[in-house]
């Protein structure tokens, strides 16, 4: 039985693969901006759409974390809007980090995805950070610089 469904998803998979809304060619290579596509780009290991256990983050709203949604393997097919299950992390880049590998990677859910998930939530906390200003410099030595 699970193999009949493994084969149903490599052939939706393969059937669309070239072909669809999600898909962005450019300079040779084939990026997916799919939901739950942790890399974005255009592989079954990554595919929101294909694959049956999928892992997508994304930033919390207000600049606040990270939103962690994984898909449910229990739910009926006929429902999609249930199966998804998000989780908001806000608690900075290390304890989301940790809070992430307890809750799906250790517990066997996509550990495949770990470093590129890890990756992810770092780098949407470094956009939430706030720019540093700089005071101007002053003095002499930078006076002559700017001349």
């Amino acid at each position: 039985m699970t193999e009949e469904i493994k084969d149903n998803r490599n052939l939706a998979y393969e059937s669309a693969a070239n072909n669809h809304s999600f898909l962005t060619k450019r300079n040779g290579a084939q990026f997916s901006s799919e939901p739950n596509n942790l890399t974005n780009l255009h592989s079954f290991k990554y595919s929101g759409l294909a694959c049956n256990k999928t892992i997508g983050i994304t930033p919390a709203p207000n600049n606040r974390g990270v939103i962690v949604s994984s898909r449910k393997s229990k739910v009926e097919s006929y429902k999609p809007a249930k199966s998804i299950h998000k989780v908001t992390l806000s608690k900075g880049t290390r304890r989301s980090a940790k809070s992430f590998c307890n809750s799906f990677t250790r517990a066997g859910y996509r550990p495949d995805l770990r470093k590129e998930a890890l990756a992810r939530i770092s780098a949407i906390y470094q956009t939430q950070r706030p720019v540093k200003v700089h005071a101007r410099k002053t003095g002499r030595r930078h006076a002559i610089k700017q001349k």
